[in-house]
């Protein structure tokens, strides 16, 4: 747990540092993920090869919410899809590192995203395909919590429920901002675990930063085989950067110079403070 905890801090960090040299991009919801995807890379539950980014029988992570994409970034490069300095080319013009992720163009990259609401539908697809192919592997999709005030998500929901896609799990980010406020005064989404379990699916609720808690939710679905089922992650957006968590303004907002070099400090003390209690 003490390398995962690390390995998330060194996720935020990079983070920081690619929003600052690019100039633009979302600060909240990478910082909140970031435990998720170190859970989902490095905890053991995704099989997947990054000297062989096409093997056939990889599991596919479909990132819905595409501008969260710095975490996946940074975590596939801590996983070896591509060099790590390539991180700082974050958004710049002809970089394979867009402000949201294109297929073909970057190793590890499933789908293009971009159009909130449309990712589900994707890694539905995948995984009904899997299924009439006879095929093992898992199709995993993050999705944010405020893609389900979108019509197509839910068409979604219906699909992999009426054909009971028990190979795909869905991974939310519920961490109760979008870009014009709270997502509770913007538009509800509560109650959504029964919503889920209406669509006949098998719903699992966690911490969002207990990557423990998230690893065995995630094996949890595995053993599932009657249903699609969805992990709801209740998360903190930028979390681990005191002044910019549970803010709606840090939704698509990056780090000036000075706002960095406090969140580095902040990351870097927690860092710190992880590798002491386990010492």
């Amino acid at each position: 747990m003490q390398d995962l905890q690390n390995k998330a801090n060194e996720i935020r960090q990079d983070i920081i540092k690619m929003l600052l040299e690019a100039g633009s991009g979302h600060s909240a919801g990478p910082l909140g993920m970031a435990d998720v995807f170190t859970s989902l890379y490095f905890g053991e539950v995704m099989s997947y090869d990054p000297k062989n980014p096409k093997w056939e029988e990889r599991d596919r992570l479909i990132l819905s919410n595409g501008h969260i994409c710095p975490v996946l970034y940074a975590t596939l490069a801590h996983a070896g899809f591509f060099p790590h300095d390539e991180l700082m080319t974050l958004r710049k013009l002809g970089s394979r590192l867009q402000g949201h992720p294109e297929r073909e163009r970057l190793p590890g990259i499933e789908t293009t995203s971009g159009p909130l609401g449309s990712g589900l539908a994707q890694a539905s697809g995948y995984a009904y395909a899997a299924h009439m192919d006879s095929k093992k592997f898992r199709v995993f999709c993050v999705t944010s919590d405020a893609e389900h005030q979108e019509g197509n998500h839910w068409e979604a929901v219906a699909f992999a429920g009426k054909y009971n896609l028990s190979n795909l799990t869905a991974l939310v980010d519920r961490n109760n901002i979008q870009i014009s406020g709270f997502i509770e005064d913007v538009m509800p989404v509560e109650p959504l675990k029964a919503k889920y379990e209406a669509f006949n699916w098998a719903v699992l609720e966690v911490d969002g930063h207990n990557i423990e808690a998230i690893i065995d939710a995630i094996n949890m679905s595995k053993a599932i085989h009657e249903n699609p089922t969805v992990i709801i992650c209740r998360t903190i957006p930028g979390k681990g950067v005191e002044f910019m968590e549970n803010l709606p303004e840090w939704h698509g907002t990056s780090p000036n110079s000075e706002e960095a070099k406090k969140a580095l400090h902040e990351l870097r003390t927690l860092g710190g403070k992880i590798r002491g209690e386990h010492e």
